[in-house]
C-alpha cells in the first residue's frame, strides 16, 4: 500500500505524462505546453509549446530539469538499471556556417548550476570543476564549436560525457544507413529538428547514442556506443534535463519533444504534435504592400526614373568582384554591404591602424551586433588570386586560443577585404614603442603571458592543425590582444599553407625588414624555422623593448637588435639590455631565459634554431635551455645578410625606421 501511494504521489508531482509501475516510470513530452518542468537562466517555454534553451543573447546559460528526481538504481543491488531517452532538438543560429557553442542532455544529482559557465562549457562545469569525480554527472553533448582544450575532434561532433567536457567517445555528427551501411554527414547547425537517442543498458554496461533526421525511422546502428558502468558516477536520486549556453554568435538552442523510459523503451514521441522551429532570418514581408501597390500605380511611374537612378547609383556603391571559381568558398565570403555598414562606409572614426598592406577598421555587423575588425588590402587581379583566396578560406577553419580567428573575406575591383574578430586592446607593437601615457606600459607578467601565448600560437600552426601554415609575418603588430591582454596573433594576409611532411614550395620574399630570417633574404624559401627566427627578434623586442633595427649610439646609423643584445652577452651585462621602463620589476631568471631564447630563435642558421614544441618547453620549463657558449653564438647577424634587399634597407635610413613591409599582393607567393 506504502508503494502504490509513493507512487502515485510521483505521477502528482510528474505531471499527466507520467506512466509508473513498480519497477517502469516513463513520462513524454510531444510539445511542452503545459508542462510544469523546472527552467533557469535563458530558458523558457514558447506559447507554441517549444522549450528554448537559449534566446541568442551572447555568453548566457540555461537550464531546463524535469520537475522531480528519479531513482534510476534497483533497490535490490544498487546498480542502474537499463533506460532510455529520446529527444527532438533544433539549433538556430544567424548564420549558415557558423554557431555559439552546442547543448547537451545530462544526468546530474542536482539542480544547482550556479557555479557553470557559458560559451564552451555549455552551463555544465567550469574551469576549476570540469572533469571532477565529484560532479557525479552523465551527459550526451551536441557541440559545434571546437575547443581545444577539451580535445573536441571537430566542430560538428556527438560525444559522451562522464563528469566533463572531455568526451569519453566522441564521432562526427550523422547516422548510418540501414541498408548500404554507408555514413551521412548531419550539420547540428542546419536550423532542422532531429532526432536523439540515447540507451543504457544495466547488465552490459553499455552506452548507445543514435541521431537521425526528424521523419527518419531509428537507424539500426548507433552513432555511438561505449562501455562504461554508469553506476560509478550516478548518485541514487538524480535530475534529468538539458543544458546550453551561447558564446559571441547570436544562436538558440531548442528542444521540441522529450521522452523517457526506465527498464523499457522510451515511449514513441508524437511527431505531428511537435512545435514548429523558430523562423532564422527576418519576418517575411507584410502583404499590405500588395494590397496598396495598385492604388499607388501612377506615383510609381512617376517616380520610376528616380528609383532606376538610385538603384544603379547603389548597386556600384556596393558592387563587389565574383568569379565562378569562388562558389566553393561561398561560406566565407561577407557582402560588402554588410561590411560597408559594420564601419560605417569605413568612416575615419572607425580606423584602427594602417600598415603597407592597407588601413584596419573596427566594425559592428548589423545582424549578429558582433564587433569585427576589417582589413582593406589593394591588389591588382592576378592568377594567384585563386590560391590566395583557397588559403584565406582554409585559414578560417583554424580555431585556437592563441590566434585571431579569421572569419572571411570579400572582393571588389582592386580591392580584397579580409574579416577578422576584434580584439579591444589592440596590437603589441602600441604598448612597447608608444611611449606616451599610462597605456604603453606592460609588466613583465604581462610580457611573458603574451611570449607564451604567441608560441602557442605558432605551435598550433606549424605541427597541430591539419597542414603546415607558416605566418610569414611575425611582429609586434601583428600580436594583438584581447579584453584580458592575452596574446592573439593576427593578420594572415601572408600565411602559406602546405602538407605535413613536404616543403614549402614558396620562393617569393614577403614579410617586414628586421624580422627576415638571412636564408629567407636569399632563397627567398619560407618554413617554420623563418617564423621562429621572426620569434627570437620578438622576444628580444618584448625584452629589450626596441625596435630589430635601432640607432647605432656610435658614429650613427643602425645596428641590429639581435647583434648589440648578443654583444652584451658576451661583454657579461646581459641584463642591461631588459627595457628600462621595468624599472627593475621583472624576475631576472625569466628574463635571462627569454633573452638567451631570443637568440637561439634568431640564430642565422636554420637548423640552429629550436622548432616551437621545444621553445613550448623551454618556456614551460619542462626541458632547460642548453647552456650557450661564445662557440654557439658566434655570429653576426648583419653579416649574415649580405644581399641587395638588406643592403638596400641598411643604406637609406628612411626605409629602415618605417619599417616597411616587403611585398604586395599582386607579385606572388
Amino acid at each position: 500500500m506504502i508503494i502504490f501511494l509513493l507512487h502515485l504521489l510521483l505521477i502528482v508531482s510528474l505531471g499527466p505524462n507520467v506512466k509508473v509501475s513498480a519497477d517502469n516510470i516513463q513520462f513524454a513530452y510531444s510539445g511542452f505546453t503545459g508542462s510544469n518542468l523546472t527552467v533557469d537562466g535563458t530558458t523558457t517555454i514558447t506559447p507554441g509549446g517549444l522549450l528554448q534553451l537559449t534566446d541568442g543573447t551572447a555568453y548566457l546559460k540555461g537550464h531546463a530539469f524535469h520537475p522531480a528526481p528519479l531513482r534510476l538504481r534497483n533497490s535490490t543491488n544498487g546498480t542502474v538499471q537499463s533506460f532510455s531517452v529520446t529527444f527532438v532538438f533544433g539549433i538556430i543560429s544567424v548564420y549558415p556556417d557558423f554557431s555559439a557553442h552546442g547543448m547537451a542532455f545530462f544526468i546530474a544529482p542536482g539542480k544547482d548550476f550556479a557555479a557553470a559557465l557559458p560559451a564552451k562549457y555549455l552551463g555544465l562545469t567550469n574551469v576549476e570543476n570540469n572533469g571532477n569525480a565529484s560532479n557525479r554527472r552523465f551527459a550526451v553533448e551536441l557541440d559545434t564549436i571546437q575547443s581545444v582544450e577539451f580535445k573536441d575532434i571537430n566542430n560538428n561532433h556527438v560525444g559522451i560525457d562522464i563528469n566533463g567536457l572531455q568526451s569519453l567517445r566522441s564521432y562526427n555528427a550523422g547516422y548510418y544507413d540501414d541498408k548500404s551501411g554507408e555514413f551521412h554527414n548531419l550539420k547540428l547547425i542546419s536550423r532542422q529538428a532531429m532526432q536523439v537517442w540515447v540507451d543504457y543498458n544495466g547488465e552490459k554496461k553499455e552506452i548507445n547514442v543514435t541521431l537521425a533526421p526528424l521523419r527518419m525511422t531509428r537507424p539500426a546502428r548507433p552513432l555511438l556506443s561505449t562501455i562504461f558502468d554508469l553506476s560509478k558516477v550516478l548518485t541514487d536520486q538524480v535530475y534529468l534535463g538539458f543544458s546550453s549556453a551561447t558564446g559571441r554568435v547570436n544562436s538558440r538552442h531548442c528542444v521540441l519533444g522529450w521522452s523517457f523510459g526506465l527498464n523499457g523503451p522510451a515511449p514513441a514521441i508524437d511527431i505531428a504534435k511537435l512545435p514548429k522551429l523558430p523562423r532564422a532570418g527576418p519576418k517575411p514581408r507584410s502583404k499590405v504592400l500588395d494590397i496598396v501597390l495598385p492604388l499607388v500605380t501612377a506615383t510609381f511611374v512617376l517616380c520610376l526614373g528616380s528609383i532606376i537612378v538610385l538603384f544603379v547609383r547603389r548597386r556600384f556603391m556596393y558592387a563587389e568582384l565574383r568569379e565562378d571559381w569562388e562558389v566553393e568558398f561561398g561560406p566565407h565570403r561577407f557582402s560588402y554591404k554588410d561590411l560597408y555598414h559594420a564601419t560605417d562606409g569605413f568612416k575615419d572614426k572607425h580606423l584602427l591602424g594602417e600598415g603597407g598592406f592597407g588601413k584596419v577598421y573596427k566594425g559592428v555587423l548589423r545582424t549578429s551586433m558582433m564587433e569585427i575588425a576589417v582589413k582593406r588590402v589593394s591588389h591588382e587581379s592576378r592568377q594567384g588570386m585563386k590560391e590566395f583566396v583557397a588559403e584565406i578560406a582554409s585559414i578560417g577553419h583554424i580555431r585556437h586560443r592563441n590566434l585571431v580567428q579569421l572569419l572571411g573575406y570579400c572582393r571588389r575591383k582592386g580591392e580584397l577585404l579580409l574579416v577578422y574578430d576584434f580584439m579591444p586592446n589592440g596590437s603589441l607593437d602600441k604598448y612597447l614603442h608608444n611611449h606616451d601615457g599610462d597605456e604603453s606600459k606592460l609588466s613583465w607578467a604581462q610580457r611573458l603571458h603574451i611570449i607564451k601565448g604567441v608560441a602557442s600560437g605558432l605551435l598550433y600552426l606549424h605541427e597541430r592543425w591539419d597542414k603546415v601554415v607558416v605566418h610569414r609575418d611575425v611582429k609586434p603588430s601583428n600580436v594583438l590582444l584581447d579584453r584580458d591582454m592575452n596574446g592573439k596573433l593576427g593578420d594572415f594576409g601572408l600565411a602559406r599553407l602546405y602538407d605535413h611532411g613536404k616543403d614549402s614550395q614558396t620562393t617569393h620574399v614577403v614579410g617586414t625588414m628586421g624580422y627576415l630570417s638571412p636564408e629567407l633574404m636569399r632563397t627567398g624559401k619560407a618554413s617554420p624555422f623563418t617564423d621562429v627566427f621572426a620569434f627570437g627578434v620578438l622576444l628580444l623586442e618584448l625584452t629589450c623593448g626596441q625596435k630589430p633595427i635601432k640607432e647605432s649610439l656610435q658614429g650613427g646609423g643602425h645596428a641590429v637588435l639581435v647583434d648589440w643584445v648578443l654583444q652584451h652577452w658576451r661583454n657579461g651585462s646581459l641584463m642591461e639590455t631588459v627595457d628600462a621602463r621595468l624599472h627593475g620589476e621583472y624576475d631576472v631568471h625569466e628574463a635571462e631565459l627569454v633573452l638567451k631564447l631570443g637568440l637561439l630563435c634568431s640564430h642565422p642558421f636554420a637548423n640552429a634554431r629550436p622548432g616551437m614544441g621545444q621553445v613550448m618547453r623551454y618556456l614551460d620549463g619542462v626541458t632547460p635551455l642548453p647552456e650557450l657558449t661564445p662557440t654557439d653564438l658566434s655570429f653576426h647577424v648583419l653579416a649574415m645578410m649580405q644581399n641587395k634587399e638588406f643592403d638596400m634597407c641598411i643604406s637609406y635610413p628612411d626605409l629602415v625606421s618605417s619599417f616597411g613591409t616587403i611585398s604586395s599582393l599582386s607579385g606572388g607567393r
